[in-house]
């Protein structure tokens, strides 16, 4: 049975264009990541650890090894989300 190749055209086109948005929302998601894969399976330790490290530097995946933290850090009017 003779394949009809005029129709592997538009084929190559669906899978090109599914390829670049899938890469396209993979780097959209690790660009607001900090560039980093993730995390899965968050528990309250690890949420508490992220609100820390957002108070601390602004990012939710930043750390940071200051043995003094700034200035705003104990701030009662903290916004909790």
């Amino acid at each position: 049975m003779p394949v009809p190749w005029e129709s592997l055209i538009p084929f190559g086109l669906l899978v090109v264009m599914f390829g670049v948005a899938g890469t396209g929302l993979k780097a959209s998601r690790m660009y607001q990541n900090d560039w980093k894969y993730p995390r899965y399976s968050i528990d309250n330790w690890d949420e508490m650890m992220m609100t820390r490290d957002e108070q601390l530097t602004g990012s939710r995946r930043g750390q940071t090894m200051d043995p003094i933290a700034p200035a705003g850090y104990n701030n009662l009017y903290y916004k909790r989300k």
